[in-house]
């Protein structure tokens, strides 16, 4: 379980520092990703860079 744990924290140290190089390739601001503010906080939810992100991972698993 703890071996879990620390792989789920690096994956999301990586994503967080490859955030700005993925905004620069137009990731973050495709039709489908959700921007807005509730509650004084603003809230982006990016369901299309998701299912791009996840099918480049798919086909590179496939060809590995």
């Amino acid at each position: 379980m703890i071996r879990w744990m620390v792989v789920i924290f690096l994956a999301l140290v990586l994503i967080s520092a490859l955030t700005p190089w993925l905004h620069k390739l137009g990731f973050g601001k495709l039709p489908g990703d959700l921007r807005f503010r509730l509650f004084g906080r603003e809230w982006f939810l990016p369901l299309t860079t998701t299912v791009c992100l996840s099918f480049v991972a798919s086909l590179i698993s496939q060809l590995i």
